[in-house]
This record gives C-alpha cells, sequence and structure tokens, in this order.
C-alpha cells in the first residue's frame, strides 16, 4: 500500500472537500503549487489508501480538519539566537504552552484581529517548523521519536506581546491564542522525504521583505528531544501537532520594534515544504474586551 508524500487538505472543484496525496510540477517542492491531488481514502491515521483518483485542487486548507487534531503544542524559546535577542537565558528544559484547536488555519487565510487583539501593541510574526504526531507513543528515547512522527509543515505563530507579557500574567496562551493565530501548512510532508527536520531553512517575509531567514539547526531542542521529552509521562496521540519554536528576527526583537498592521501580508517558508501567506485582516466591528 503506497504511503502519501505530502498530504494536502483541500477544497476540489466539486464543491466537497478531501485529503490527498499533492501532484507537485517536476522539480518544485512547495505544496502551494499543488493544482491536483491524489484523492486519499480510510483513516490517515491508521488504514487509508492513496488511490488513482486525481481531483483538481480549488482551495487549500488546514492539513487537518478540526476532528482530526487533538492537542495543540509550542515551544518558546527553542533557537539560541531567538532567546539571546529576546534577552531570556537559554532554556534548560523546553518551554511549553498550548493554543486551542480554534487557533489553527490554513495556509492562506487571513489572521483575523479581533477587537481584543487591537488594544495595546505588539502584535508580532513567527515562522515555525510543525510536527505532527501520527502514532500514538509514551516514554519514547530520542532514537525513536522520529518514528512516530506523521510528518511536517510550516506555520505563523501569531502573537500579541502586550496580552502575552504585558497583561497575560504569565500565561503566553492568553496572547497567542486567539481564533486563527495558528495558520500552517500548506500540507504534510512526509517524514520519509524528511529523514532530518534539523537540517532546513526556515523564514519570514513581511510585504515581501526578509525579516527572519535561519535553519532548523539552531534549535536548542531537536525535534526528536522534543517529542522525547513531551513523552515522559504522557501520551502523545495521532493528531498532536507540536509548533516548535522561531528563529530570531521577530518584531518583539528588532530595533526598532516592528508590530503587524491591518493588510500586512506573512509569509512564513520551510524548506522542502512549502509556503504560507496569509494577510492580517483587523475586525472592524465585535464587543470591546475592556472590562
Amino acid at each position: 500500500m503506497a504511503s502519501f508524500t505530502r498530504l494536502v487538505r483541500f477544497l476540489a472543484r466539486d464543491g466537497r472537500t478531501y485529503y490527498g496525496d499533492a501532484i507537485l510540477p517536476q522539480g518544485v517542492s512547495d505544496i502551494r503549487a499543488a493544482k491536483q491531488a491524489r484523492l486519499i481514502t480510510g483513516d490517515i491515521f491508521g488504514s487509508y489508501t492513496v488511490t488513482d483518483q486525481v481531483a483538481d485542487i480549488r482551495l487549500l486548507l488546514s492539513p487537518l480538519a478540526p476532528e482530526d487534531v487533538r492537542t495543540v503544542r509550542f515551544l518558546g524559546l527553542n533557537y539560541e539566537q531567538h532567546a539571546r535577542e529576546a534577552n531570556m537565558p537559554i532554556p534548560t528544559y523546553p518551554v511549553l504552552f498550548y493554543k486551542p484547536v480554534t487557533s489553527l488555519s490554513g495556509p492562506t487565510d487571513p489572521i483575523p484581529i479581533s477587537r481584543m487583539a487591537q488594544e495595546g501593541e505588539g502584535l508580532d510574526y513567527e515562522c515555525e517548523l510543525v510536527a505532527i504526531i501520527g502514532k500514538r507513543c509514551r516514554d519514547v528515547s530520542e532514537d525513536q521519536a522520529l518514528d512516530y512522527v506523521l510528518g511536517y509543515a510550516v506555520g505563523n505563530d501569531v502573537s500579541h506581546r502586550d496580552w502575552q507579557i504585558k497583561r497575560g500574567g504569565g500565561q503566553w496562551s492568553l496572547g497567542k491564542g486567539f481564533d486563527g493565530w495558528a495558520p500552517f501548512g500548506p500540507g504534510i510532508v512526509s517524514k520519509d522525504l524528511i529523514k532530518d527536520p534539523q537540517t532546513l531553512k526556515i523564514s519570514t517575509k513581511l510585504n515581501g521583505k526578509k525579516v527572519q531567514e535561519s535553519s532548523t539547526a539552531d534549535m536548542i531542542f531537536s525535534v526528536k528531544k522534543t517529542i522525547a521529552f513531551l513523552s515522559r509521562g504522557t501520551t502523545l496521540l495521532p493528531g498532536d501537532v507540536i509548533w516548535t519554536g522561531t528563529p530570531q528576527g521577530v518584531g518583539m526583537g528588532r530595533k526598532p520594534q516592528l508590530w503587524l498592521k491591518n493588510g500586512d501580508v506573512v509569509e512564513v517558508e520551510l524548506e522542502k515544504v512549502g509556503t504560507c501567506k496569509n494577510k492580517v485582516e483587523f475586525e472592524a466591528s465585535g464587543p470591546s474586551s475592556k472590562l
């Protein structure tokens, strides 16, 4: 039975939503360039079939359906140069926080900025490698950790520094967990295609200008170390989504600081995976968050 190489979830021209294995032009690795996919039937975390039936892609969606996501975990300060630009000590253990499932969105979806998130300042971008767990595991060793990965994507950990730090009472999730603040994709590249996730170029463009550029080699805790650590005494489940931190160059660490504005376009890119391109959209109506 053939396994997928580049898993996508997409709206087809017939108006239906499918999982599929993206078909890319020769010599192209960015999944966002896919116009067609071979349909997948069955359970993507269990028994499934990559069929010979090809469908046209109308729109790439968030790579996992909401019902297929379990938890959404994030690491903070996981790139050495990012920790230094934040004037924070290199962590001894992974810094962990969570976002709700409702924060996840697709590779071209707008980033909605609610009235609450328009208060204060500090709207920021963070490109990240995203690892998706494919098999249940607990107390896994580093040597075996990558065997439990379904594949890899790229995402943008959108953050509001005032709500994260000044107003969050130390709870980072408050300033990071708004609806649509974790766009990722454009698909999930199989671990069979990415043997070593620590050798990939990763970057961010803001309105076409590169503002982050690094390599996953700069991670303090590699993907395998992260999975091994997170599984200690805690069962990781198929559909757990693990974001592995961002490199240097975030708006908070720049001089002068660089905050996202209404209408800005953010592109995050990961080598061998592709690009997510999302536009910042301030919501014009809704209740104020002021208490």
